[in-house]
């Protein structure tokens, strides 16, 4: 079977990071969907899986046609607090008052990824949410204004980050961190298995593995 061709549908930095640290060199092809049009969706972990697959399949809608497979990654976080779901915040005041209230206590995100294959004509697709606990340092008021105030906070689900300026407000993590990060490897690595590929095929020769 050929080496399928690896499209990642994110502009995340930080999953195309973790992707290339791992051996992986996708393409990036950013989605640019409208994350409202699931705004119904009250289940956390239903969400985050609903907006991964929907990125997936709007970038292999706007794919050419290709000789070889075509592999489409997608991926999506929120984080479930006090039974409410926070996505990225609108606002320095919203992260701002997202951190008063996750200071010193656990969070769970929840890490949708949908992976679709084209090839030949016909898709395929594997698809899970990963869960993680987080657990948040006991910050300061003036800790939280200058967090907030470098922007971080509102570029990323949940206002934080692990692998970034956050990463000293967080003291512990129960479950996979790369799903903290925004993307699973473990997990990736099984639904590739699953839809017949073998993960170690698809690092590349610049890593000195491939």
């Amino acid at each position: 079977m050929p080496v399928p061709r690896l499209v990642l549908a994110s502009q995340s930095p930080a999953r195309l990071a973790t992707l290339r640290s791992a051996g992986l060199d996708p393409e990036v092809v950013v989605s640019g969907v409208d994350e409202s049009v699931l705004d119904h969706v009250t289940d956390p972990a239903a969400l985050s899986l609903g907006l991964a697959r929907l990125k997936a399949e709007v970038v292999v809608d706007g794919l050419e046609a290709s000789a070889g497979p075509v592999l489409v990654v997608g991926c999506d976080s929120v984080l479930e607090l006090d039974g409410e779901i926070h996505g990225k915040p609108a606002s320095a005041e919203e992260a701002t008052a997202r951190w008063e209230r996750m200071r010193g206590r656990s969070g769970t995100l929840h890490t949708g990824h949908c992976l679709v294959e084209v090839r030949d004509g016909v898709r395929r697709e594997a698809a899970r949410s990963a869960r993680t606990v987080v657990r948040f340092a006991e910050v300061s008021d003036e800790e939280v204004a200058a967090y907030v105030a470098t922007g971080e906070p509102l570029r990323v689900a949940g206002a934080f980050t692990l692998d970034g300026l956050g990463g000293a407000f967080v003291t512990g993590v129960d479950g996979d961190p790369h799903t903290v990060v925004g993307i699973g490897l473990p997990l990736l690595r099984e639904l590739v298995t699953e839809l017949g590929h073998r993960w170690t095929d698809l690092w590349t020769d610049r890593h000195g593995v491939g």
